[in-house]
């Protein structure tokens, strides 16, 4: 793991609220229509509404987030869904933990 390269994907307000709602999505984003619960995270299109930025910057910010292993996506047919790579993240603040 890149701590740079987190920290830059970090460096956002908005990415930092996408964190952190994913981390209870239930009681951050409204149920979902394709599946029956958040297990394999939240639709691209709930985290977009609920930042209300466009559905480009969200996509951005989102496979940002992903190339540097804070978010798992899955998708169901035509739709993605993210949710938080707890391990990955666990093992971030331990690697920066041990920098500082």
């Amino acid at each position: 793991m890149n701590i740079l390269e987190v920290n830059k994907v970090l460096s956002n307000k908005a990415r930092i609220d996408i964190l952190n709602w994913l981390k209870v999505p239930e009681e951050n984003f409204p149920p979902q229509v394709n599946v029956p619960n958040f297990d394999d995270g939240v639709c691209v299109c709930h985290i977009q509404d609920k930042t209300g930025l466009s559905q480009s910057t969200i996509s951005h910010y989102l496979t940002m987030m992903h190339k540097v292993n804070l978010l798992i996506a899955t998708r169901h047919g035509k739709w993605t869904y993210y949710r938080r790579d707890e391990e990955s993240i666990k093992r971030y603040i331990a690697e920066l933990l041990n920098e500082l």
